[in-house]
């Protein structure tokens, strides 16, 4: 099923206002939804006989900065079966210094493989995800101060007694 064919079927479910931004450029082509409605958009494709993303193959996070002042969610979906794909992103705001981490929503309901995806992007990025059933650091000591692949991160000159910048 092509890209064009998934998003009438998306369309046709949830209403043309579902899609905020649309990319086509990219050799991925994907839409953008509104983050209180991924849940129910990721079920539909996950249960939708025609779609059946049965694999959440990667969760992506980006830190597009303070001046753009949004992090996004990346997903890349596939079924197995059909052997078709699709890109799935959410934007948030940013939070500023002192602000709490931007919330996305858990897909650990719909697709078990969100679960270290979902820690690493909170791990690296620093975004929360509502619902996420054991959300904690994966790659870094839990008590590491702030989140390295974001744009504005400055690196701890020393961690626990060891100079860790030069």
């Amino acid at each position: 099923m092509s890209f064009s064919e998934i998003k009438e079927l998306i369309i046709n479910m949830f209403g043309e206002e579902i899609i905020l931004k649309e990319d086509l450029t990219s050799p991925q082509h994907s839409i953008t939804i509104p983050n209180e409605r991924l849940l129910e958009v990721c079920q539909f494709l996950h249960v939708q006989p025609k779609l059946y993303f049965d694999f959440l193959a990667c969760i992506t996070g980006i830190d597009n900065g303070p001046t753009v002042g949004t992090v996004e969610v990346v997903y890349h979906l596939t079924s197995i079966p059909y052997e078709h794909s699709f890109v799935l992103k959410v934007e948030v705001p940013r939070n500023q210094d002192g602000e709490p981490l931007p919330k996305v929503y858990s897909l650990t309901p719909i697709w078990k493989t969100a679960d270290w995806h979902e820690r690493e992007t909170y791990d690296l990025v620093g975004i929360e995800f509502v619902g996420h059933p054991d959300l904690r650091r994966i790659l870094l000591p839990a008590d590491w101060e702030g989140h390295p692949l974001r744009k504005d991160y400055q690196e701890q000159e020393i961690y626990h007694g060891i100079k860790v910048k030069y």
